[in-house]
């Protein structure tokens, strides 16, 4: 079985908006660089992983995803679904029986929970959603194959996706993954971000060093 992860990612310049009440413009810019840096390290040390494709329409985050091995897609799309639905393409293309769609902005992905999430058992067509912390958001899709279901990524997305597994045949199973639980978009989850890198060591390590960083220059 060959799996394949797709990281969606936007131009940096006008990721993280949410964060404005918490983060001035420039470095919310470098968080979400060094968010997604951490992604694509965690991703290049998960050992059942095949490959990643990176789907971006920005000149930076291609150059980051090919110093880390990943393949890019020019992202012509107008929604993060839309967007994996381009990965989704290209992984199929590439051999792929399966793909982990996953976020550019969890940056405490662990490599060894992305290994014991692809070594769970499948039988037939099945979708697996893992939610984010709050419980009805969406973080990624396991698709095994890659066409379980169409993802619809927003507001509500994990009941969305359930029902969408079910009416395209496939089974759909909700599986708990921790460190894809927290994803940064708001000033609350960014100030989650920071206790948690505060109270633990390891992992994230370009994230953890901006963030200690502008942390001492008074910057956040």
């Amino acid at each position: 079985m060959s799996t394949i992860a797709i990281l969606p990612m936007k131009q940096f310049d006008k990721a993280k908006s949410r964060l404005a009440e918490a983060v001035d413009f420039g470095h919310r810019r470098a968080i979400a660089e060094a968010m997604f840096t951490d992604v694509l390290v965690a991703t290049r040390r998960a050992k059942e992983l095949d490959g990643v494709i990176v789907v971006t329409s920005d000149r930076a985050a291609a150059r980051i995803a090919g110093g880390y091995g990943a393949a890019v897609v020019d992202d012509t799309a107008s929604s993060h679904s839309e967007a994996t639905m381009l990965g989704i393409s290209r992984a199929v293309a590439q051999g792929a029986t399966r793909v982990l769609l996953i976020p550019g902005d969890c940056p405490l992905l662990d490599p060894t929970e992305i290994d014991t999430l692809l070594a769970l058992p499948v039988s037939g067509p099945t979708a697996m959603i893992i939610p984010d912390r709050h419980g009805a958001g969406t973080n990624a899709l396991l698709l095994s194959p890659p066409d379980a279901l169409t993802p619809s990524f927003g507001e509500g997305s994990r009941q969305r996706h359930f029902e969408l597994a079910q009416a395209q045949g496939s089974t759909a199973e909700v599986v708990e993954v921790p460190s894809l639980a927290l994803d940064i978009d708001t000033g609350e989850d960014f100030a989650l971000l920071q206790t948690t890198l505060a109270s633990t060591r390891g992992g994230a390590a370009n994230t953890r060093g901006l963030l200690n960083q502008l942390a001492r220059s008074a910057a956040i």
